[in-house]
């Protein structure tokens, strides 16, 4: 009797478990039958209005030139290439910005937190100037005011004879591969394992005996040296193009155009305010204890910050420095409003209009940017776990 009134409660909405599994039922099958509605509408739309559905568009070709593309490109190339070209131009200017708003927002928020009244009131002025205005405006900020006023190729700016930076954009020298390309990568290679074992030998030497080695310039010497042999023995791994002015623009070398400059350039600035805000709240979580504990060691400042501070404020730091990282890369799409050729502009935007392959188009879009999300916080998360205190 007791063992059929137990079951008989089990299916009772009164049971906590019986009811966490009929809400999740319920919750599945309301997605899978908006999921299917979703479908089914579509499909349905796009039969009355006579619009073929797929991927095959991707084959056919372009037809149209783009400003600036990593790898070969002609007019007669298919969709399927304007595709690439818009993810490596994406990926060029979330890589660019993220390494530059980092090293930019490192300083800032240490700068922040200087004792040096002007540099600290400098850094507080570019935080809260910089945060507080839309990406965008920065963005066309940079563009029409301050890139495109620049003078013409014939009057550019002259940089060591190397770089030119007119209203074109900025030309620099153009690496092309030589004989000596193959050794010099193998040298590299090299160099890192033997900076990565160094390291490792420099660690356990310092845990069993306490006397500390000079990892940074023993690791820096090895990646200068063994390259350097590489290049006296092999040659040079790189043929240098620089560019030479040739009637009314400049001939060789490679060009960042004013639309990647201006991108570059305000979503750094933008991204590197909120970085200083999370390095300075990353370093004032740690103990102030362990500054005196640090300097009553003998340690200067500086040792003491990058030694002591920085470390125990990287588990502070790197969650919200991921989401910044994030916002970067998804904020790269406001190249659109000045006509930069990533993801949106090229792919969402001319292929769009030119094909009508609307849902084609913006499911490859946004499976793009979610791939680039998903493959950052993997990697952040990683290095965060790398990190992490590691309680006895």
């Amino acid at each position: 009797m007791q063992n059929q009134i137990g079951t008989s409660r089990s299916f009772s909405l009164s049971d906590p478990r019986f009811r966490a599994w009929l809400f999740q039922i319920i919750t599945l099958v309301a997605v899978v039958s908006m999921g299917w509605f979703l479908f089914d509408n579509t499909q349905t739309n796009l039969q009355h209005r006579g619009i073929t559905s797929g991927f095959g568009f991707l084959e056919n070709s372009a037809g149209f030139g783009i400003a600036q593309h990593l790898i070969s490109y002609t007019e007669s190339d298919t969709y399927a290439r304007v595709f690439v070209i818009g993810l490596l131009n994406t990926l060029l200017v979330s890589a660019i910005g993220i390494v530059f708003a980092t090293l930019l927002g490192f300083i800032l928020g240490v700068a922040r937190l200087s004792s040096n009244w002007m540099v600290s009131k400098l850094a507080t002025v570019y935080i809260e100037t910089f945060r507080n205005i839309p990406p965008l405006l920065q963005i066309l900020f940079w563009y029409f005011a301050v890139l495109l006023p620049l003078p013409g190729p014939r009057n550019s700016l002259n940089i060591a004879d190397s770089f030119f930076l007119s209203n074109r954009g900025l030309y620099m020298p153009e690496g092309h591969t030589a004989d000596g390309f193959v050794a010099f990568v193998v040298a590299v290679l090299l160099a890192i394992v033997g900076t990565v074992l160094m390291v490792r030998w420099a660690n356990k030497r310092f845990e069993a005996t306490g006397v500390p080695f000079h990892k940074f310039w023993a690791g820096l010497a090895i990646m200068v040296l063994i390259p350097a042999i590489s290049v006296l023995a092999f040659g040079s791994p790189f043929h240098w193009v620089a560019p030479a002015l040739k009637g009314f623009n400049f001939v060789g070398g490679w060009v960042m155009i004013p639309e990647l400059l201006a991108l570059t350039i305000a979503l750094t600035a933008y991204t590197a305010a909120f970085i200083a805000e999370i390095v300075r709240s990353g370093i004032k979580s740690v103990s102030h204890g362990q500054t005196e504990a640090a300097h009553s060691l003998g340690l200067r400042n500086g040792p003491t910050l990058r030694k002591v501070i920085i470390p125990q404020a990287l588990r502070v730091i790197i969650p919200p420095l991921t989401s910044q990282y994030l916002n970067l890369a998804k904020n790269s799409s406001l190249a659109a409003g000045i006509g930069y050729p990533d993801m949106v502009s090229l792919f969402a935007g001319t292929v769009l209009n030119q094909t009508g392959q609307a849902i084609e188009v913006i499911a490859i879009t946004m499976s793009v940017y979610l791939a680039i999300s998903i493959s950052i916080s993997l990697l952040m998360n990683w290095y965060n776990k790398r990190i992490a205190l590691i309680e006895r």
